[in-house]
């Protein structure tokens, strides 16, 4: 089996030139990590790469251009982020145009943790207090640091979209470890949310007995 986690960082922000919807964004760089699986669903092996927009500067590691990241999400079993389906997907999806980018398969750990509690939380929120640490920076700078595009902003912007990945990834073996993650209601109470990661379940074909008659 294999999965690639992921996480994206964009150009601009949410209004910014009239941008409104995540396809306007523009996407400054995406990290991956994919990783093999045995038939337990043991790690085997992992590796993270960095795919920037053509147009980066003063970069200090990772691949220009995104089809190296279309080879990946192309022979994963699954595709993991958060809430990747609402935003990194969309965002993406004009990149990788005539390509569908939605038809592959995706797994987004909001939605599921979504569907169980009926409303949202983020991945800060969910990781403080599942693994004890959280992401290391916020999309605002991340967006700062592509418009500066100095050496030393390019390096943080890729080590803090790798670090979401790292967080992501953590968060997502600890669901399907475990069958829960935590986090704090609204009275700062620590609250689990149970959540099932599984694969879905093959449909074993009955066999077919010959008539002897």
């Amino acid at each position: 089996m294999i999965e690639v986690i992921f996480d994206i960082e964009t150009m601009s922000l949410f209004g910014d030139n009239g941008a409104t919807a995540p396809e306007h964004l523009g996407v400054s760089v995406v990290s991956a990590y994919r990783r093999e699986m045995d038939s337990l669903g043991n790690e085997i092996r992992g590796k993270m790469k960095s795919f920037w927009d053509n147009s980066a500067k003063n970069t200090d590691g990772g691949e220009f251009g995104f089809e190296g990241l279309w080879e990946m999400f192309g022979e994963a079993d699954r595709i993991i982020g958060f809430n990747s389906l609402g935003f990194d997907v969309p965002a993406l999806a004009p990149t990788f145009a005539p390509r569908n980018l939605f038809g592959l398969p995706h797994f987004d750990i909001l939605d599921k943790v979504r569907n169980v509690l009926g409303h949202r939380l983020s991945l800060d929120a969910i990781a403080k207090e599942t693994l004890g640490y959280t992401k290391i920076d916020d999309g605002l700078n991340a967006v700062r640091y592509w418009k500066s595009q100095d050496p030393e902003s390019m390096s943080k912007l890729r080590r803090y979209c790798e670090m979401d990945v790292v967080v992501t990834t953590d968060v997502y073996k600890y669901a399907v470890k475990n069958g829960k993650l935590k986090y704090k209601d609204k009275w700062n109470e620590v609250r689990e949310v149970g959540v099932d990661f599984s694969y879905p379940k093959v449909k074993e074909e009955p066999e077919l007995q010959m008539n002897l008659f």
